[in-house]
C-alpha cells in the first residue's frame, strides 16, 4: 500500500478500481493507495495524519465507535474539482479498514456551481472574513445567541478564529500547534460556542483575492423568513414602538448590517494587503474607512438593542450563572485591547465563584461595555479591576478603573440616552451604559457607579443570588 506525495491532480478510476487505505485508533490516514494518499496530502494533511476529507473522517468515526461495518457515498473536493467515491469501512484492530471504489473525479470545478455556495451564504447566521492564515478580520454575526462571539470577534480582531469556539473534532491536535490547522481539515467541522445551545458547522470557503469566508451554519435553523401579510401585522403588533425607534431598531438595522459589513470587510482587504502591494497613505485610508463602518455598526447595533430593552415586556431569560467566571471572560476577550494600550486587568481569582441568577449573554454584554469603557478612559500604564462578591441581597461585579474619575452630576448623567459627557471621536455611541441598566434591572438587578473626579469609577452591576448553587 503506498502513499505518493506528489502534488499533482489525482486521477478517476473509472468502473470501480479498488483503492485501499487503513487507519489508527486516533482516526489518522497511516497508509492509502493512490488517488486518496494524493488527495490527503493536498487538502494540506499528511500520512500519518488526520483524514482530511471529512465525510470520510465521519464514517471512520461511525464504523470505530459502533464496531460495525458501514459503506457511504463520499464527496470532496480536489483542486477545485468534486471528488466522489463509494466507500466501505469495516474495524481493524483499534482503527479501521477502508477501500474505496467508484472513485470520479469531476471535470465541473467548485466554483462553477455558484448555488450551493449561495445558499450556504442564506442559511449561515455569521460570517467571518479571514485573512490568509485564518485571523479575524471582520465579522458579521445575525444569531441573537451568537452575541457572545460577535463581541469576542470584534475585540480579537487579528486572533486566529479557532480561538473562539470549540471544535469537536481536532481539539486535541489544535492545542499542539501554534494557529489552526490547515483550511480543508476545519472544512465542514462541528464547533460548540460559549452561550449557544446550538451545534455549528464551519464552511471555509476561499476568496479569489486571499483568504477566506468563514460561513457558521447551525444544525439547528430556529426561525425562517416570512413574507405573510399576516405574519407582518403580528410582529407590528407585537412590536408597537415610537416611530423613529423601530424604523431605526427593527427596520432599518438589518437593511443596513450587510452593506455596512462589505464596506469594512472590502476596506480591511485593502489595509491588510489581501488584494495586493498598496502604498502605506492608502493603507491609512482604508484603515479609517473600516473604523468609520464599525463607528456605524456599532451604533445600528445599540439601536437594535435600545429597540430590545425598551419593548413592552422584554424579560432576558434567567439562566444560573458564576459572575466569577463571567468577569475572567470579559478580561479575556479584551486582553488584546487591554495590552493594546498597555493596561493591566485584574480579574477574580481561578477559584473563586459567585452564583447569581440572570441571563449569560447578556451579563456579558454588560461587562464588555463596562470593561471597554474602562480600557478607553484610562491612562496608559494603569489597571482595570474587576471584583466579584455577594451579600445577603445579591450578588455583584464591579469594573474599577484608574481614570479621571466623574463628578456627582456627571454620575447621574452617564447612564442617560446619548449621553457622553461631552465627549467626541472616541469611538462611542452614548447608548451602551443606558442600554447596560436597562438589562440590569430588567434582569431583577441594578447597575450604578460610585466616582470621585480624579479618583477614577467603579461601576457595579448587582443581579439576585442563586441560592440553589
Amino acid at each position: 500500500m503506498s502513499a505518493l506525495r506528489e502534488r499533482g491532480a489525482a486521477p478517476s478510476t473509472p468502473g470501480g478500481g479498488l483503492i485501499r487505505a487503513r487507519t489508527d485508533g486516533g482516526d489518522r490516514l497511516i497508509a492509502a493507495d493512490e488517488p486518496l494518499a494524493g488527495l490527503q496530502l493536498r487538502c494540506g494533511s499528511a500520512i500519518p495524519g488526520l483524514i482530511a476529507v471529512p465525510a470520510l473522517l465521519a464514517l471512520v468515526r461511525r464504523v470505530r465507535r459502533t464496531g460495525q461495518a458501514a459503506s457511504r457515498m463520499i464527496l470532496s473536493v480536489d483542486e477545485g474539482h468534486f471528488v466522489t467515491a463509494l466507500a466501505s469501512v469495516t474495524p481493524h484492530g483499534e482503527g479501521t479498514a477502508i477501500e474505496l471504489t467508484h472513485w470520479q473525479r469531476g471535470e465541473e470545478t467548485a466554483t462553477d456551481l455558484p448555488v450551493p455556495e449561495a445558499l450556504l451564504h442564506h442559511v449561515a447566521e455569521a460570517e467571518i472574513l479571514l485573512d490568509d492564515e485564518q485571523r479575524v478580520i471582520v465579522a458579521d454575526v445575525r444569531a441573537a445567541d451568537l452575541s457572545g462571539l460577535a463581541a469576542a470577534l470584534e475585540a480579537g480582531r487579528g486572533r486566529f478564529w479557532t480561538d473562539f469556539v470549540t471544535i469537536d473534532r481536532v481539539s486535541d491536535l489544535m492545542t499542539a500547534r501554534q494557529g489552526p490547522l490547515h483550511w480543508r481539515l476545519l472544512d465542514d467541522a462541528p464547533f460548540t460556542v460559549e452561550g449557544s445551545k446550538r451545534g455549528w458547522r464551519a464552511r471555509i470557503i476561499p476568496r479569489g483575492q486571499g483568504g477566506f469566508s468563514l460561513l457558521a451554519i447551525p444544525d439547528v435553523i430556529e426561525t425562517l423568513p416570512s413574507s405573510s401579510a399576516a405574519s407582518d401585522e403580528k410582529a407590528d403588533a407585537a412590536n408597537a414602538q415610537p416611530g423613529w425607534n423601530r424604523l431605526l431598531g427593527r427596520d432599518l438595522a438589518p437593511a443596513l448590517r450587510q452593506p455596512i459589513t462589505r464596506i469594512i470587510a472590502n476596506a480591511e482587504t485593502i489595509r491588510t494587503r489581501l488584494a495586493g502591494p498598496l502604498a502605506e497613505e492608502y493603507a491609512s485610508y482604508a484603515r479609517d474607512i473600516a473604523d468609520a463602518g464599525r463607528h456605524l455598526m456599532s451604533l445600528i447595533e445599540d439601536l437594535a438593542d435600545l429597540e430590545a430593552v425598551e419593548a413592552p415586556g422584554f424579560s432576558p431569560a434567567p439562566d444560573h450563572i458564576d459572575l466569577a467566571d463571567c468577569a475572567r471572560r470579559a478580561a479575556g476577550i479584551l486582553s488584546v485591547r487591554a495590552q493594546e494600550r498597555g493596561i493591566t486587568l485584574v480579574t477574580p481569582d481561578a477559584a473563586a465563584c459567585v452564583p447569581a441568577i440572570g441571563e449569560f449573554r447578556r451579563v456579558l454584554q454588560v461587562l464588555l461595555n463596562l470593561v471597554t469603557n474602562a480600557i478607553r478612559y484610562s491612562p496608559e500604564g494603569t489597571r482595570v479591576t474587576l471584583e466579584t462578591g455577594e451579600d445577603a441581597r445579591c450578588a455583584w461585579i464591579a469594573v474599577q478603573d484608574e481614570g479621571q474619575g466623574l463628578d456627582a452630576e456627571q454620575a447621574v448623567r452617564v447612564f442617560e440616552k446619548f449621553e457622553r459627557l461631552g465627549r467626541s471621536g472616541d469611538g462611542g455611541t452614548g447608548l451602551g451604559l443606558y442600554i447596560s441598566r436597562h438589562l440590569a434591572r430588567a434582569m431583577g438587578g441594578d447597575l450604578v457607579v460610585t466616582s470621585a473626579a480624579g479618583e477614577g469609577a467603579r461601576f457595579e452591576l448587582t443581579l439576585p443570588p442563586d441560592r440553589t448553587a
